[in-house]
């Protein structure tokens, strides 16, 4: 047994990590059944090798007898800043055996605010030049004062460092630059939070970027989420939270002497304007290379530097980031160009995805002008832009007339799979152009297959939406004028987004957007941070403040994240029942968007509320009792069993129906326990009739789409569940596949062949909600899911479900606790299900057969197999009770 994937805070190797106590996670592997931790010891030091030497540790916890290895809390000594500490985690198996170690490390940041030297600095007005005539250029830029900054500070040093850290951020979006080079490879830092809350900002070491003598630390910051155009509300388009950019850094050197030095942004910066003319997240990027500044970033003398202003002194709320950060995680190359006139090109990606394009350019001639414009789909072989709105998603080169010039804009991005490329120079090549995909860099933790390619292509699909719309805040949608984090696509989307990724720190982090955006009157909005919707919360979007804290602590084992968010997820649910004394949720319901989406059906919105009311409620009831809150625990599960009743006795009909009737009611009554058990099963079946009554074909929206397979197949009907997931029909998920689409579609009827294009006013081609059924596909077709009391998935409850037209699946997933697999095949009558268990869990396999005594593991009947603690014939099949290890079992299908 080994441990592996060692975290602090949820992270590998944090530099710049502020939290005074972290906690340190580690994953389990082991090549033997039965394997499982009895006891650890975690070693600190800051020397690497003195994590060796017993008299030079800094903490050692000594040998503790316990089978967690989950977020262990820093015991050790405080925290100091700027202070990189090796750790090591030794552990013990059951049998008391030492079975193995690993070593890691994380690195402070700066702890104290009082060590903040830096001021915020940025353009002075007062500095510019006179303003000269328009041109032409100038319809498309905005002007010298406000073009992205190019800001330079010259010093020296007496040596090359030991030791150096950048600590910087901006109030926009910024590229650090030191001695002529970029610095790191973030994208669109510090991403986008609640600024009035909280800015982050980013460490890097940069002990080999310095020397002796002369240096430049320099940076480029454009607008970003700052003061750039965010969200679709006309009236208030842009400046969110300022006028202009600014920039704060503090450069950290420490020299062999002993000694210290230390930069920080001050009134010695000078600034200027560059090749960036203009640079916008949603409008594009304005490049002309014309006015590039040769050596602007490098040492040595630089022509007309202005002075800058300092626009505040004081740091401000600054933490350090605390999730991966946004990265180019991938490139994708160009697979078909198409020639549209003398120099106009249209470009095909074959993927609909998000980022920006990288353009090779040879032998120009100063002044050429190149433009970029970006689309998901075409029409009559040309760009359908309508959908995009107000965003011109156009980025504009001006050649300065080189050899090779390359053309990477790198403060915005699109959601593209087509690009139109006009004015380009000579015959543009797929091997001129490339698309560089990017989003947070998550750890990508799941993969799931199976025998149908179109099934195949729905989980690439939701795996293409997930990246797009996980940059910086979990999106809508990537390309138009809006780009904001919803919290009901969050939620429903969450369950999936946590099967293929490790977005702990992530949506922990996004959590305290979504509380600091609460009201005072406990209400959560409807997106965080709060921009373009100042509204209370709708119904299923607010309710995601007290789900998705739930889900972490279920999915992860973060109690920390719980215990931060308790009183918000409280305050959420007393917000509602005091304007809603008869426990239907009627008034101050927001927006009250309803079943968003849905098609050929209305589902009641008090009925959606009144469930969502209760579901939260049961939630923090269920959180109460796990930080040990054994009175606010019972006050909650009354108030949750009152709010049952009354969903009951308002929307229940003697015959079991749901008020509205449709697909959605149906599911949200089932899926949230909201009914008798004597009225469980003729609603089901009121449900598949509807679904059986159209055709196999669904009518939920965001809100019903996630728990529509699930509850039919935990009521017996995953031959219905199958049907609807093959269905290639309007409405289904293989609809948009089967017409080219690569990501998820906003809408069902994104387009369709009676109707063409929806409404240009709202349909966007790259949203992830109606993605959610692939938490389905982890959960029940390949088997993947863990008991109602398990957390972080210690108690597996493994359920492979063949079926549809399916002849095999699999799964696999990187818990918290270590590689979780299950999968199926059939061939000729025989079903084959193969499980991995990591060390420590435990698992409940339900293996479907119609003869429970002939499944056997290596040709020994499966009760009697090493690993095997009890078998139980059932109905369905066989119940195995399995300790940890990887198992083949073969049974009649």
């Amino acid at each position: 047994m080994t441990p592996y994937g060692l975290q602090v805070e949820q992270r590998t190797q944090p530099l710049g990590l502020d939290e005074p106590h972290p906690r340190l996670s580690w994953r389990l592997t082991a090549e033997r059944r039965g394997a499982a931790q009895s006891a650890y010891r975690i070693t600190a030091a800051e020397n690497e090798q003195d994590l060796d030497e017993p008299s030079r540790l800094i903490w050692d916890t000594g040998r503790q007898d316990s089978t967690e290895n989950l977020l262990i809390t820093w015991e050790g000594p405080a925290l100091r800043s700027a202070t990189r500490y090796h750790w090591r985690v030794e552990s013990w198996d059951e049998r008391g055996t030492p079975s193995g170690r690993a070593q890691s490390w994380f690195e402070t940041g700066l702890l104290q605010a009082a060590e903040w030297t830096a001021v915020w600095i940025g353009r002075d007005p007062r500095a510019l030049p006179p303003i000269n005539p328009p041109t032409d250029d100038d319809l498309d830029t905005p002007g010298p004062a406000e073009a992205p900054l190019y800001l330079r500070r010259e010093f020296q040093l007496p040596s090359r460092p030991v030791r150096a850290r950048l600590y910087a951020t901006a109030r926009g979006v910024y590229e650090p630059r030191l001695n002529g080079a970029r610095v790191g490879d973030l994208e669109l830092a510090p991403g986008w939070t609640e600024y009035h809350h909280r800015i982050q900002y980013q460490t890097y070491d940069v002990t080999d970027r310095l020397h002796a003598g002369d240096n430049v630390l320099a940076a480029i910051v454009a607008d970003g989420w700052w003061s750039g155009y965010v969200g679709f509300d006309p009236r208030r388009p842009a400046r969110h939270y300022g006028e202009a950019p600014q920039f704060l850094a503090q450069l950290v050197v420490d020299l062999a002497d002993g000694s210290r030095q230390v930069m920080a942004t001050d009134d010695g910066w000078t600034e200027h304007t560059g090749a960036i003319r203009a640079a916008d997240l949603m409008m594009g990027q304005y490049v002309d290379a014309r006015h590039d500044l040769p050596g602007w970033d490098s040492p040595g003398a630089c022509g007309d530097f202005r002075p800058v202003a300092i626009l505040d002194t004081a740091p401000g709320p600054l933490t350090a980031e605390p999730d991966a950060p946004i990265r180019v995680t991938t490139e994708t190359a160009a697979v078909a160009v198409h020639r549209r006139g003398p120099d106009r090109f249209i470009v095909d990606f074959g993927q609909n995805l998000v980022g920006h394009l990288r353009l090779r350019l040879h032998d120009t001639s100063a002044g050429q002008r190149v433009v970029v414009r970006h689309a998901e789909v075409l029409t009559d072989g040309e760009l359908y832009v309508e959908n995009l709105r107000r965003a011109r998603a156009t980025d504009t080169f001006i050649t300065a007339g080189r050899a090779i010039e390359v053309f990477e804009p790198q403060f915005t991005f699109h959601g593209f799979r087509y690009a139109e490329i006009s004015g380009f120079p000579g015959e543009l090549t797929e091997a001129d152009v490339t698309a560089r995909v990017v989003h947070n860099d998550l750890d990508w933790t799941g993969r799931f297959a199976c025998s149908d390619p179109l099934v195949n292509q729905l989980y690439a699909n939701i795996g293409w939406g997930q990246r797009g719309n996980f940059i910086a805040v979990p999106t809508d949608c990537p390309q138009r004028d809006e780009r904001l984090g919803w919290l009901a696509d969050a939620q429903v989307f969450a369950p999936t987004a946590t099967r293929n990724a490790d977005v702990s720190a992530f949506f922990a982090r996004w959590l305290r957007d979504v509380v600091d955006g609460q009201d005072t009157d406990g209400a959560f909005r409807d997106v965080a941070p709060v921009v373009a919707i100042d509204r209370e919360g709708a119904p299923a979007w607010g309710d995601a403040g007290v789900i998705i804290p739930w889900l972490l602590w279920r999915t992860y084992g973060d109690r920390r994240v719980l215990e931060r968010c308790f009183t918000a997820m409280v305050a959420w649910v007393e917000h509602i029942r005091r304007h809603n004394p008869g426990l239907l949720w009627e008034r101050r319901t927001g927006n009250s968007y309803g079943d968003w989406l849905q098609v050929d059906a209305e589902t009641p919105r008090d009925v959606l509320a009144t469930a969502y009311f209760a579901r939260s409620t049961q939630i923090v009831a269920d959180a109460a009792v796990v930080l040990g809150r054994a009175e606010e625990a019972a006050r909650y599960r009354a108030l949750h069993a009152s709010i049952r009743r009354a969903f009951i006795d308002a929307y229940v009909g003697d015959d079991g129906s749901v008020k509205g009737g449709t697909q959605t009611a149906y599911l949200l009554a089932l899926g949230f326990d909201l009914l008798p058990a004597d009225l469980v099963g003729t609603a089901v079946a009121h449900l598949v009739a509807d679904i059986r009554h159209r055709g196999d074909r669904l009518t939920t929206g965001f809100v019903g789409v996630p728990l529509l397979c699930p509850v039919l197949t935990d009521h017996g009907h995953s031959a219905l569940a199958y049907a609807l997931l093959h269905q290639d029909a309007y409405p289904s998920w293989l609809h948009s596949i089967r017409h080219g689409a690569t990501t998820i579609w906003e809408r069902w009827d994104g387009w369709t062949g009676r109707d063409g294009f929806q409404s240009a006013a709202m349909n966007s081609f790259n949203h992830y909600s109606l993605g959610s059924v692939g938490d389905w596909l982890y959960g029940r077709v390949a088997g993947i899911d863990q008991s109602a009391g398990s957390v972080a998935y210690r108690e597996l409850i493994l359920r492979p479900t063949p079926g549809g037209q399916l002849t095999w699946a699999r799964a696999e997933q990187q818990t918290a606790r270590g590689l979780v697999a299950c999968g199926w095949s059939i061939t000729d009558d025989r079903l084959t299900v193969t499980v991995t268990v990591p060390p420590g869990s435990t698992a409940v396999l339900q293996i479907p057969t119609t003869e429970p005594g002939d499944v056997r593991e290596n040709d020994v009947p499966a009760a009697g197999a090493p690993g095997v603690l009890g078998a139980e014939p059932t109905a369905a099949g066989l119940t195995l009770r399995l300790t940890s290890g990887r198992y083949t079992f073969t049974a009649p299908a």
